[in-house]
């Protein structure tokens, strides 16, 4: 049985890409999770270990990562982008009170995405956005803030 880091390697070289340094530290750290990381979290994490990586190395990998799909990247209301292992499809629910982060499948945004294509000629882009409200612990504390329907 292969570990986490040994399929990703495949994965790169499938792709006809080398398991550089740089590419094995990206992967490491969000495979170490946690499951977001913005991409500054990602490079403080491998200056510790790998000093010799430049900044610009890191997001270069990072673009390249997620070009083959390895990793996704997704803007979780107005902070910065976060990364996370693209192994696994789903939405981001964000909590704007809190700041939780619920992940959903895909499959529940699929009738949406539907529509908004068959409706508008829209495609979502749906690895790369993330939905905003209210998680229920806050809607619970704090009811007075709940909008009309």
């Amino acid at each position: 049985m292969n570990t986490p880091l040994e399929d990703k390697i495949r994965e790169l070289k499938h792709q006809g890409l080398k398991a550089t340094v740089a590419r094995r530290a990206v992967l490491e750290v969000l495979i170490e999770g946690p499951s977001h990381q913005s991409a500054d979290d990602i490079a403080t994490k491998i200056s510790q270990r790998y000093p010799e990586i430049h900044l610009s190395t890191i997001y270069r990998t990072l673009d390249t990562l997620e070009n083959i799909g390895s990793i996704d990247h997704v803007h979780l209301g107005h902070g910065r982008a976060v990364y996370h292992l693209g192994d696994d499809p789903h939405q981001h629910l964000v909590c704007d009170r809190c700041g939780s982060v619920i992940e959903v499948p895909n499959e529940i945004f699929a009738s949406l995405s539907k529509t908004l294509a068959n409706d508008y000629g829209f495609h979502l882009r749906r690895s790369h956005f993330a939905v905003l409200g209210r998680c229920q612990a806050c809607e619970a504390t704090d009811g007075s803030t709940a909008q009309p329907r």
